[in-house]
């Protein structure tokens, strides 16, 4: 039975969520600090990469304007402190929380969007955002109540969101010029220079890590960074971007199973009734912002 490419991308998709899914619970499983197991997660991930750039795409590196290499940097230090933020917030709240909060990544995008590039939302869309504010509200409120550590956590976990928006707007425009291979090759590479001087301010040593964390930092290079985000990558090609945005509010879930049975994390009422207030906002605001979209994708085709 022959598959079309729509299938294929599906099933791409599918096995990228899953290896995105595992990141939140093996920075869990690792005694370093949040910024060294980010940094290490680029630094392998661009070592990784380099072969093929110097191979395939060493020319379009030297051509790349100083304005692209402006804002690629800047995504790439959005970046780092992407993951500096989310991993440190794994340290003070629970993986189903952490991760249920930085989903809201699509719906930071959105706004990021409307703000910067003038982009009009409909009133139900807007609805959709402010359920989706809802549910991340009624987990703070939960986790506050559980403990103020908690809630911290949650704070961090926001605040990493927000910063992979940074990353995502002063990344939209170089994105359009450049290939993906070398794009991702400089973003991964001036998050992972950040993160090395950030850990040199702190003091964080480099060395001395148990044998399991070497491991875990390759496995979240590998796995989640480089496999998970390039199949999504791969698949944009053929299904639209809000499809792959959809198919990412999935990924509380496999944390969430994978957190239960390797962690014995379980989830308290306030994360359900959170989480499942979450992504009905997020689904909503999607959903609305796709068929608003394709209208008018419609329009200026018909007029064109």
């Amino acid at each position: 039975m022959a598959y079309s490419q729509q299938q294929k991308s599906y099933l791409a998709i599918a096995i990228a969520v899953i290896f995105i899914s595992t990141s939140a619970v093996m920075v869990k499983l690792t005694s370093a600090p949040a910024s060294v197991i980010a940094m290490y997660r680029l630094i392998f991930a661009t070592c990784l990469m380099l072969p093929l750039v110097i191979l395939r795409y060493r020319g379009e590196l030297k051509s790349i304007s100083k304005r692209d290499w402006g804002f690629g940097s800047l995504a790439g230090v959005s970046l780092a402190f992407h993951f500096i933020l989310w991993f440190e917030s794994l340290n003070y709240t629970s993986v189903a929380s952490s991760v249920v909060l930085v989903t809201l990544q699509p719906l930071f995008a959105f706004i990021g969007t409307y703000l910067f590039f003038k982009e009009k939302l409909s009133w139900p869309a807007i609805i959709g955002g402010i359920t989706a504010i809802a549910g991340s509200i009624v987990i703070s409120w939960g986790d506050f109540r559980l403990s103020g550590i908690a809630l911290l956590g949650d704070m961090l976990a926001l605040t990493a969101c927000a910063m992979i928006t940074g990353y995502l707007l002063f990344g939209q425009n170089v994105r359009k010029r450049l290939n993906l291979i070398p794009y991702t090759f400089i973003v991964y590479g001036i998050a992972a220079l950040t993160l090395i001087l950030y850990n040199l301010i702190l003091t964080y040593p480099f060395t001395g890590y148990p044998g399991s964390d070497w491991m875990i930092f390759v496995f979240l290079a590998v796995f989640p960074t480089l496999l998970g985000h390039s199949l999504l990558n791969w698949s944009v090609k053929w299904v639209s971007v809000n499809v792959i945005a959809m198919s990412i509010l999935f990924e509380p879930i496999g944390a969430s199973i994978l957190a239960y049975f390797l962690l014995g994390e379980t989830l308290h009422l306030m994360q359900w009734i959170g989480g499942g207030i979450i992504l009905t906002g997020l689904f909503l605001f999607t959903r609305t912002y796709t068929r608003e979209q394709r209208q008018i994708d419609q329009t200026k085709t018909a007029q064109g």
